[in-house]
């Protein structure tokens, strides 16, 4: 009986170890399935199903040899959240703040200023706007506005774009309903990022950078920097030009235009000469925190997801906000909602800051108005109508900065907070040119 159990347990034993050689080989043969099934996804954006070539504009055709990336991109057109202080959905921007109408009286932006929708309306928003349809601006908006931009330098010259009228583009078929595409930021046959707006080559040839020393995660910054800036459109030939010749703080873009005499425009209200500001995400976000820790902006817009195999960088642009979880987690070990609750303390505090420096602005334009009336002289007025352009360029630099103050919290205070104080400076002045106006009639 003894050796009928001994018997029964060595072959229990056995099959036993049997079961778990078999159980053993299945999984190691599925782990082996997996990892070459991994694999095999790692390489596929190394296929080339097409042959893409320079000047192919069409994301379509891109999407052939990457789909994964051209499916994310597609998104952008669905993408309709409105966040706290901006988003993807469109609404006017001069009926939520009637201000903006007093501080650009006699600019394009007083016509027409909306929320836009993104990468793939880049193009037909901008088309369908009144400061286009209804004003005869330049073709220099094409540099940014428009995906068929390396297109269209195959059968015209930079030079002659800028100076051509964009109606004029768009009649001749120059320019389509295509909004930002993988031309504008990749290189067609390796995909490697590239800068192909000239104005962003020049600004930075100017600051002494070369490109052809910059990392990939610094080129995931220069990508964006080539239209999310401030810009001017020099001379009668309308030459597009970041103004970093002094450097791209506020202090450092004025004095560029201190030096070269450019204004934007002359205020209708306060007959001064002004500067309109233009989405200078680049240039306040590269003194910041982030930026000086290696964060490029692709990092937070366009974080790195995996799909099986692949890792790819997630070309659905939109706010962080709207994918806290891949834009913000991946360094940010806290909960989701404490993230957005830190951003929104951020921006609300922004908000204030640009509230006060509002109605500073306000203040100061009735001043000088008033003075006018009063009769008060150009040169007695000029030094008040300098303040005025000084603070009001201030106060939109962060204004019309698409992160209401997060993408650098402490300089968009700052700048707020100068804005505010020559904004009084200015109306102080204006008032005191219309009191000596009163003495000087006085019997």
């Amino acid at each position: 009986m003894l050796q009928i159990l001994k018997t029964y347990g060595k072959v229990r034993i056995y099959a036993l170890f049997t079961v778990a050689a078999i159980a053993f080989g299945v999984g190691l043969g599925f782990l082996l399935t997996n990892i070459n099934q991994r694999l095999a996804e790692g390489d596929e954006h190394l296929r080339k199903i097409v042959e893409i070539k320079e000047g192919e504009v069409d994301p379509a055709v891109w999407g052939k040899n990457f789909p994964r990336h051209y499916d994310s991109f597609m998104k952008t057109q669905l993408n309709n959240e409105r966040t706290a202080f901006g988003g993807s959905a469109q609404f006017s921007k001069l009926e939520e703040k009637p201000f903006l109408k007093k501080a650009w009286a006699g600019y394009p932006f007083a016509l027409d200023y909306n929320e836009d929708r993104g990468h793939y309306y880049s193009a037909i928003d901008q088309q369908k706007t009144k400061r286009v349809t209804e004003r005869n601006q330049p073709g220099t908006c094409a540099n940014c506005h428009t995906g068929d931009f390396t297109k269209l330098m195959q059968t015209m010259s930079w030079e002659t774009m800028n100076k051509t009228p964009l109606k004029e583009l768009v009649s001749k078929g120059h320019i389509s309903k295509n909004g930002i595409t993988c031309a504008d930021c990749h290189e067609p046959q390796t995909m490697q990022l590239r800068i192909t707006r000239p104005a962003l080559v020049n600004a930075l040839q100017q600051k002494g950078v070369d490109l052809s020393t910059a990392t990939r995660q610094e080129m995931r910054t220069y990508v964006c920097a080539q239209c999310h800036v401030e810009y001017y459109f020099k001379g009668e030939e309308k030459t597009l030009v970041f103004p970093w010749s002094k450097g791209t703080s506020v202090e450092a873009i004025l004095e560029h235009y201190d030096n070269s005499d450019h204004i934007d425009w002359v205020h209708e209200l306060t007959k001064g000469p002004m500067l309109k500001m233009q989405h200078p995400e680049y240039e306040l976000y590269t003194n910041s925190t982030h930026y000086k820790s290696g964060v490029a902006c692709a990092d937070c817009h366009m974080p790195y997801t995996r799909e099986g195999g692949v890792k790819v960088s997630d070309h659905n642009l939109r706010s962080p906000l709207s994918n806290i979880n891949n834009a913000c987690q991946t360094c940010h070990k806290i909960p989701e909602a404490d993230l957005k609750e830190r951003v929104l303390v951020i921006q609300n505090r922004t908000r204030d800051m640009m509230k006060a420096a509002e109605a500073g602005l306000s203040d100061a334009i009735d001043a000088i108005v008033a003075a006018i009336a009063a009769g008060a002289t150009d040169a007695a007025l000029a030094p008040a109508r300098k303040l005025h352009r000084a603070a009001q360029m201030r106060w939109d630099f962060v204004d019309a900065e698409n992160s209401m103050g997060f993408h650098n919290p402490q300089e968009a205070v700052r700048v707020l907070g100068h804005a505010a104080d020559l904004a009084r400076q200015a109306q102080l002045s204006a008032e005191q040119a219309r009191h000596r106006k009163n003495l000087e009639r006085k019997p």
